[in-house]
């Protein structure tokens, strides 16, 4: 696994700092796209440095957080190399990888406690793309 991609805006900055705890204590290794405190800013600040660090293969994968996931998700998927997948319960991570082949987790701050976001992380780390049948709808979806 490369070193793994991480941002958020102001409302995702405490649950951006404690998982990059959680990484560090599993031994992974990742780059803080910002913001560095939770003074209010712009998700997009964030998003696109760490949306084209995914596109030149210095990342990958990618964590976006903001506080309903939605800005920072539509920010993120604005990028052809980047499919971006909203989850707030594991199921959904590990739906988003397998199906979907997603490469950036985006977790809403104001809707997931720490050990639950701990919990989704964890799903999407370690579920692997299913590729077979959902290979020919990620083909699908248009790039610019």
């Amino acid at each position: 696994m490369k070193k793994i991609g991480i941002c958020s805006d102001h409302a995702g900055y405490e649950l951006k700092e404690y998982l990059k705890q959680v990484m560090d204590e599993k031994g992974i290794s990742w780059q803080d796209f910002g913001t560095n405190s939770a003074e209010s800013t712009d998700y997009p600040d964030y998003a696109h440095p760490m949306a084209n660090a995914i596109e030149a293969g210095e990342v990958y994968p990618g964590i976006g957080i903001c506080g309903s996931g939605n800005g920072i998700a539509m920010t993120l998927n604005k990028h052809q190399g980047v499919r971006a997948a909203i989850s707030w319960e594991p199921e959904l991570a590990r739906l988003g990888r397998a199906h979907n082949d997603a490469n950036v987790l985006v977790l809403p701050a104001r809707f997931i406690s720490n050990e639950e976001a701990k919990k989704v992380l964890e799903a999407f780390l370690s579920t692997p793309f299913d590729g077979g049948r959902h290979e020919k709808r990620i083909c699908k979806i248009p790039v610019r």
